[in-house]
């Protein structure tokens, strides 16, 4: 088994210098999709920071489309469901540059990648992959999530009951 260094364990732990990933280590390609996503941050995001803040969902919705065009939706998604199957290294490159700019845009981001398509991506069945996934990656759709916590003060239990309703309509194969 390989002994791999974890988190900041190379604080604690003597550690050989090339078993550290360091920016230095990036790949062309992440460096291209890094440098991509920064552009689109600086020039889309950042100068309309207030439009986020204000909600401006509309706003929100057209950089979101664009994030779907410009291939950031689907970094973590197989290609074999119209993603670029990119790794780990790569979606966390994407999303530290996009949460960097604004809170509300960030969150809508990080709720339709990782909430949204992701629990599809990873536990639906393959008919639900091959319908839901490719449009919610391109952007074209857009991911839905609902959470509620009937004893924190909802006055409507069957939420809890729609809730495991979609997780099973939508990850049949979870384990419960």
């Amino acid at each position: 088994m390989e002994d791999i260094t974890r988190g900041g364990q190379f604080l604690v732990k003597e550690t050989k210098c090339e078993n550290i990933f360091t920016p230095e280590d990036f790949s062309e390609e992440q460096i291209m999709m890094r440098d991509s996503v920064k552009e689109f941050v600086d020039k889309e995001i950042w100068p309309n920071k207030d439009r986020f803040e204000h909600k401006d969902y509309k706003f929100t919705e057209e950089m979101m489309r664009k994030a779907g065009e410009m291939g950031f939706l689907s970094v973590a998604v197989p290609e074999a469901y119209g993603g670029m199957g990119m790794g780990f290294v790569d979606t966390c490159l994407v999303c530290d540059y996009i949460s960097g700019a604004t809170g509300s845009f960030s969150t809508a981001f990080g709720a339709h990648t990782g909430i949204g398509t992701m629990p599809i991506t990873l536990y639906g069945t393959e008919e639900q992959k091959q319908k839901y996934v490719p449009k919610l990656a391109s952007g074209e759709w857009f991911g839905a999530y609902c959470l509620t916590e009937p004893g924190a003060g909802s006055k409507n239990v069957d939420f809890k009951r729609w809730i495991l309703l979609f997780i099973h309509r939508f990850c049949p194969n979870r384990r419960r």
